[in-house]
């Protein structure tokens, strides 16, 4: 059964202020993993199962490529034929979206450089040491990961997409870190979890608590930095997203946002009248002035952009790896600062707020 395969993350959640969520978190787990949730979910599994067994080797969650057995970093465990073996393997979970990563000496090369995105926040966030951390919409969990090699004590990333539930397993398979998962939820899986009641008295000792927010026995989110990466242009309603985020949040937490804008001056809004940059379910991209006033309208404060990146061919392309239609598709060949629908092409800006 492959929810067994979380055993040892829900065991990590029961020693942390999360532990009510486990019967929940494990019975919705249970139910998008059934037989027959997807068409290529026997296959997917067939693939997992298939992987070797590899003796334990360094891990590594601190550099770009994230993994297992790095290259360079000492004798490698696998033969170029059998590192061959285990690139066919892992590409039967094909397209890999997220990354790079290093297995045993098999380097996947995802489509985006995501490690470019963690060194643009990677400073400007607060420390994760300790931290309980959340990644909605994560892909396969390479931000998690970076999110662990940070310092973070506990990761739950969640994406409803299969495929990268179990691309997260596959490298789970190697990397063997208990203290993060990747589990079949979306967003507003999240946002409609029983509640977390934390201590009143406890929370304003140890300073965590806003005092004007939190009374007797209220419900509170219970982490302490939450992602949401590359979400929100793709949610008919910003403002409950937002508003979701916000809940999941302790006092005092962190959220981290990162998200197509529109590059311009002003409180504009653009909405596609259709496509952009060839996906169908981009609904709204608002200027950086009047995102910033939808954090603040939801009740965050101290907002700030750190980040503001119009994005490369360099960063996002097709590799051998993700071998689909990517960033230079999207663009017009003539104009570069032109989607192929002839609209702005995407700019993107992490902005963080707390609650």
């Amino acid at each position: 059964m492959l929810e067994q395969r979380f055993a040892p993350f829900f065991q990590r959640l029961d020693a942390t202020r999360l532990a009510p969520w486990r019967p929940w978190l494990q019975r919705l787990t249970r139910e998008r993993l059934s037989p027959g949730a997807h068409g290529d979910l026997a296959h997917w599994i067939a693939a997992l199962e298939a992987l070797p067994w590899i003796a334990p080797a360094e891990v590594v969650l601190d550099r770009a490529c994230v993994g297992v057995g790095i290259c360079g970093t000492g004798k490698p465990a696998l033969d170029a034929a059998a590192r061959a073996r285990l690139a066919q393997r892992l590409d039967a979970f094909h397209p890999w979206r997220k990354g790079p990563f290093c297995l045993h000496g098999v380097h996947i090369d995802s489509e985006w450089r995501s490690d470019w995105k963690w060194t643009r926040l990677q400073r400007a966030i607060a420390p994760l040491h300790g931290r309980l951390v959340l990644d909605l919409g994560c892909g396969n969990g390479y931000y998690a990961y970076r999110a662990l090699g940070a310092g973070a004590a506990l990761v739950l990333g969640v994406d409803p997409t299969l495929r990268f539930v179990l691309q997260f397993l596959a490298l789970d398979h190697f990397i063997r870190d208990a203290r993060v998962a990747v589990l079949p939820l979306a967003d507003t899986d999240l946002f409609g979890a029983p509640p977390l009641v934390t201590d009143q008295v406890t929370d304003l000792v140890r300073g965590r608590a806003d005092r004007a927010a939190v009374g007797p026995g209220a419900p509170i989110g219970g982490f302490d930095t939450v992602f949401s990466m590359g979400v929100l242009y793709h949610r008919r309603d910003a403002a409950q997203h937002l508003a979701g985020l916000r809940r999941l949040l302790r006092p005092g937490g962190e959220l981290v946002l990162e998200t197509l804008i529109l590059d311009a001056p002003g409180d504009g809004l653009f909405r596609p009248p259709g496509r952009y940059a060839k996906m169908r379910n981009v609904h709204a991209i608002p200027t950086l002035n009047r995102l910033t006033g939808w954090l603040s309208e939801t009740g965050l404060r101290r907002v700030r952009c750190v980040d503001v990146t119009r994005t490369t061919g360099e960063e996002q392309r097709a590799t051998a790896w993700m071998r689909f239609q990517s960033l230079a598709d999207f663009l017009d060949p003539a104009d570069a600062c032109r989607t192929v629908e002839g609209h702005p092409a995407p700019t993107r800006a992490i902005l963080l707020a707390e609650r």
